[in-house]
């Protein structure tokens, strides 16, 4: 099965992984999101938000 390419509406470029910095809760994380490589729009998974950020804005917030 192949991946579905994502694409910039702006731009009509593919989106391409790019570390993005997150700041939460004045704690910083980061992780690879998919970005438009000319202006920069990113585009945040449903899987994303419900993974990895969920997971950690539930750790940030016990503290």
């Amino acid at each position: 099965m192949t991946e579905k390419k994502i694409i910039c509406f702006k731009c009509n470029k593919e989106l391409v992984p790019k570390k993005t910095y997150f700041n939460y809760l004045e704690h910083s994380f980061f992780t690879d999101i998919l970005s438009c490589p000319d202006c920069g729009e990113v585009f945040i998974s449903e899987e994303l938000v419900k993974g990895r950020i969920s997971e950690v804005e539930m750790q940030l917030e016990d503290k």
